[in-house]
């Protein structure tokens, strides 16, 4: 009987490996199945990670309300009805709250930022005769290339032109691409109306779900194994949620007060650049130059000036977000120095473009918390030092073992 299942146990091991090898190979040099159908799949169960983002990101607003609405009851959730209908309350006043600051943000953000659109697609013509002046007076030393250049924009423009005037007798190809991007927006409402619902029933049930997460972990894994694995979860959640959450509350904080500052100061095209602002500051440490660039641009070429007014207002927004909003929120939650930061965002951003330029960092941070607990873990196997200035010598000095304590007779 033994020796049945190590033959059974063998077959299966070189069946696994045999597929592995396959489907490594199909995914070099073959039809990618693998990669195709993990696509499909993902596109497949789209709306419900749409739900469980949106349950992740809202479970401590879920968990405000209920201490909120728990108080006058003791602090204690009360089992039964009356337990589901705090529950059902504490959903409810979140989604609220998000209804508020969507509609909000329909009513104030969304026109002025169609406003600054429309003004910035109406003054095309006339940004080109401003850059193409500016070229005109630096080039004069060098007619030559004066001329080259200015040809250059010259076509440019002749270009776009041609192609504006030339999109009316396409109105079929336009209405079908319209329709498509139409089609791609419905879906993607859909997606999200799905994922609400998706999130309601999660941010319900959550305590349910964290219940059995823990005993599919208690089935799968051998019982000395369970608290590691219950502590490296702990570890990457605290990593994402105190990251993620406090990324988006940071950025969104940015783009109000970048909102506020920009109307006060009458910049142009203030709801543009505080957009930009805003949703740029999410990635890491290359955020604010991306969102500050394109935006200093814009205002320059209305007034140069106020680009430089803008320019000096945006590194004093970045330094208070760099020394008090940002540690305020997010205080050390990574645990990456600013090297393995910029590491961290190149890798990923080369892999996975602006999303991986976000995750990056947090993915980074789950590995390296990771490699250092195991590197920790040796080093006390070997009686070695754990902080980093030991070892500025080339023989650190073993850490004494506390002496043995005297038993009792």
């Amino acid at each position: 009987m033994k020796r049945r299942s190590g033959y059974m146990q063998l077959g299966l091991a070189v069946f696994l490996s045999v597929s592995a090898i396959l489907l490594f190979y199909d995914t070099l040099f073959g039809r990618r199945v693998l990669p195709v159908f993990g696509g499909q799949l993902i596109s497949a169960v789209q709306p419900v990670l749409i739900g469980a983002l949106l349950a992740y990101l809202l479970a401590p607003v879920v968990n405000f309300f209920d201490r909120m609405l728990l108080q006058p009851l003791g602090g204690r959730r009360p089992k039964g009805k009356l337990g589901g209908c705090v529950r059902a309350a504490s959903v409810l006043l979140t989604w609220l709250v998000i209804a508020v600051l969507v509609y909000l943000l329909a009513s104030v953000l969304l026109p002025e930022l169609y406003k600054s659109v429309v003004q910035l697609i109406g003054n095309v013509e006339n940004y080109y005769n401003t850059i193409n002046g500016w070229v005109r007076r630096l080039l004069d030393s060098n007619p030559e290339l004066e001329n080259l250049v200015s040809d250059r924009l010259k076509g440019y423009y002749t270009d776009i032109t041609t192609w504006l005037d030339t999109l009316l007798p396409q109105a079929t190809a336009l209405m079908s691409a319209v329709s498509g991007g139409v089609m791609t927006a419905l879906n993607f409402l859909l997606d999200l109306l799905v994922g609400v619902i998706v999130s309601i029933f999660l941010l319900a049930t959550k305590e349910q779900c964290a219940a059995y997460a823990r005993k599919v972990i208690f089935g799968l894994f051998p019982g000395s194994y369970v608290p590691w694995v219950l502590r490296g979860i702990h570890k990457v959640d605290s990593i994402f949620s105190g990251f993620v959450r406090g990324k988006l509350l940071d950025s969104l904080i940015i783009g109000i007060l970048c909102f506020i500052c920009c109307s006060l100061f009458k910049f142009p095209y203030t709801p543009l650049v505080s957009v930009i602002v805003g949703v740029t500051n999410v990635i890491p440490f290359f955020g604010p130059f991306l969102g500050a660039i394109p935006s200093i641009f814009l205002i320059l070429l209305v007034s140069p000036i106020q680009a430089v007014y803008f320019a000096l207002f945006v590194l004093a927004l970045q330094q208070l977000d760099g020394n008090i909003i940002g540690p305020l929120i997010l205080g050390d939650k990574t645990g990456l120095s600013s090297l393995w930061v910029i590491v961290a965002i190149l890798v990923g951003g080369s892999f996975f473009g602006v999303p991986g330029m976000f995750f990056g960092v947090p993915v980074f941070a789950c590995f390296y918390s990771a490699a250092n607990f195991f590197l920790d873990m040796r080093l006390r196997r070997k009686d070695l030092p754990l902080d980093t200035k030991a070892y500025t010598t080339d023989y650190p000095k073993a850490e004494p073992k506390a002496p043995p304590q005297e038993k009792n007779l």
